[in-house]
């Protein structure tokens, strides 16, 4: 018969002197497993004598218990020990800036925030929103709009045209926003007053001019629209968006084929050290076309121009984004940097609105 105190003692001293987790279950397994040492002395008992069975299983049992207990307070102390290490060689500065949260880091892009701007300043003044595909057919484009065959913009340096369709009848990607007003002008009898945010496409890139860049037109169609009413909406809608009390605007003689007559229009600035600021100065900068709708026009849309008339405007959304926000480089809003959005871009939840400041 194996020394029971011995073979306690021993099972102590090692348990004591073990120094981890996996020495720990070395000695678990070596003196409690299947095959271990207190284990093979439990087998025994069925080999002696009846009367010393129940005091000898005793004896093993407590034996068993303590070693059992030893094992497990030692395995605490070593996962404590083991946690307190990692805590010293993980520990956090408290002292650190909290991360933002996703909705703060996130930002609008430029020409999301100025095509809502444009949307909340025109719908002050009772516009609702127009929309049209990308892809239009040549008659919608250029025809209805009065561009004669032959006419520049129609040439293929200008044009993004798709192969002819079975009826010989085009398609393009829109070089301008215009097409909608034919659709809109089309599917609705007057009074119409509606703009006209979109992609356009026209094959030119540099520094100010990208293939495709984004415009807003606006189409008002009525019995008695004039001059005087696109000069006030202009006025009232420049003051907004610049956000200046004073505004003055220049009125310029101009040639569209959809338009007549057609106007270039000017407003007020002040150019110094690099900078352009409006509602002040004696410059002036063109910044959108405009006109009364073309008797052509009316009369491809179905209007009688004896009864009708009405007046148009369109500009880039891209170009008065870079005017207003100081943006030197127009291909920039296209190169999805994030250290230019971050820089330019806008806190998600900050709507513009005319009462709360368009720019937030």
């Amino acid at each position: 018969m194996t020394d029971l105190p011995a073979l306690e003692q021993q099972l102590l001293r090692d348990i004591a002197a073990a120094t981890d987790e996996p020495a720990i279950e070395s000695i678990r397994v070596a003196a409690l497993g299947k095959n271990g040492s207190i284990s093979a002395l439990l087998k025994t008992l069925g080999s002696i004598a009846p009367e010393q069975r129940k005091h000898q299983g005793a004896r093993i049992n407590a034996v068993k218990e303590r070693v059992n207990a030893a094992i497990s307070a030692r395995r605490d102390e070593l996962k404590n020990a083991a946690l307190d290490a990692r805590l010293n060689t993980e520990s956090v500065d408290v002292t650190l800036p909290i991360r933002e949260p996703a909705a703060e880091i996130g930002r609008i892009h430029p020409v999301t925030q100025v095509t809502e701007e444009l949307i909340a300043i025109f719908a002050d003044m009772g516009f609702s929103v127009a929309e049209g595909p990308d892809i239009e057919t040549d008659d919608y484009n250029f025809g209805k709009l009065n561009f004669p065959q032959g006419h520049p913009a129609r040439e293929m340096h200008d044009t993004f045209y798709f192969r002819p369709k079975p009826d010989a009848s085009a398609l393009v990607l829109r070089t301008h926003t215009s097409p909608v007003q034919i659709r809109t002008m089309l599917a609705n009898k007057p009074p119409i007053r509606v703009i006209i945010p979109g992609r356009t496409y026209r094959s030119d890139s540099d520094q100010t001019h990208t293939p495709m860049f984004h415009q807003v037109e606006g189409l008002v169609v009525d019995k008695s629209s004039h001059l005087g009413h696109l000069k006030w909406i202009l006025q009232e809608f420049g003051k907004a968006f610049f956000e200046v009390d004073h505004l003055k605007m220049r009125f310029r003689p101009s040639y569209f084929p959809f338009t007549e007559p057609s106007l270039e229009v000017d407003i007020q600035c002040r150019r110094e050290k690099g900078e352009i600021r409006f509602g002040e100065g004696e410059d002036w900068l063109e910044i959108l076309g405009a006109g009364m709708v073309h008797p052509n026009v009316l009369r491809n849309c179905g209007l009688d121009p004896h009864e009708y008339q009405g007046f148009a405007w369109g500009m880039g959304i891209d170009r008065i984004a870079m005017l207003k926000y100081g943006m030197p480089d127009l291909r920039a809003f296209f190169e999805a940097d994030v250290r230019w959005l971050s820089h330019y871009g806008f806190r998600p939840l900050d709507f513009p609105t005319l009462a709360g400041g368009l720019s937030g």
